[in-house]
């Protein structure tokens, strides 16, 4: 088990956590109409989140790249 499989079975995991999150956020936003506002601020946070996490990873991938 290398640094590479372990940093691939995180990112796998973030995915899966992002993805379950949203799905989550959704459900409860259909139930909740007073508390909508925070499900769809929840929501876009979670989107961002992986939007952010996808970045460093691809920085790292090009850092690396850069430096071997």
């Amino acid at each position: 088990m290398t640094i590479d499989d372990i940093t691939s079975a995180v990112m796998i995991l973030v995915r899966l956590g992002v993805v379950a999150r949203f799905i989550f956020c959704m459900v409860k936003l259909i139930g909740a109409d007073e508390e909508a506002m925070k499900y769809k601020k929840r929501a876009k946070n979670a989107v961002l989140f992986w939007i952010i996490a996808e970045s460093v990873w691809i920085l790292r991938d090009i850092v690396f790249f850069y430096y071997q």
